[in-house]
């Protein structure tokens, strides 16, 4: 009986987490998330033109710099400068935003 109860506890910890689990980051969510809400002030991808500000450069152009990372990204999307709107975005959005934007760091 006591083991009964130990594996339906473990079972259940063990459900319960994965069901909090965070997917990873997801690059192409990152660029559907990237087409909705930054495309007004940034150029998003390579194949886009877009209208942007002349101030906002464009993602390829952020990812290019040497010290920009995803952590980096996140923490700028989360911390903006006094320019850029604050966005409500869910963590994971965050993530996947910042993935993609990563994506475009390789030259083409």
């Amino acid at each position: 009986m006591r083991a009964w109860i130990i594996s339906k506890t473990l079972f259940l910890t063990v459900a319960t987490g994965a069901a909090y689990a965070q997917p990873g980051p997801n690059p192409q969510r990152g660029h559907d998330l990237a087409a909705r809400v930054c495309r007004a002030c940034h150029v998003i991808d390579r194949e886009t033109p877009g209208p942007t500000q002349a101030e906002a450069p464009s993602f390829a152009v952020i990812a290019r710099r040497p010290w920009v990372g995803a952590e980096y990204v996140a923490a700028r999307i989360t911390h903006p400068h006094p320019q850029m709107p604050g966005l409500p975005l869910t963590t994971q959005e965050v993530r996947d935003l910042a993935a993609y934007i990563v994506t475009l760091k390789r030259d083409d």
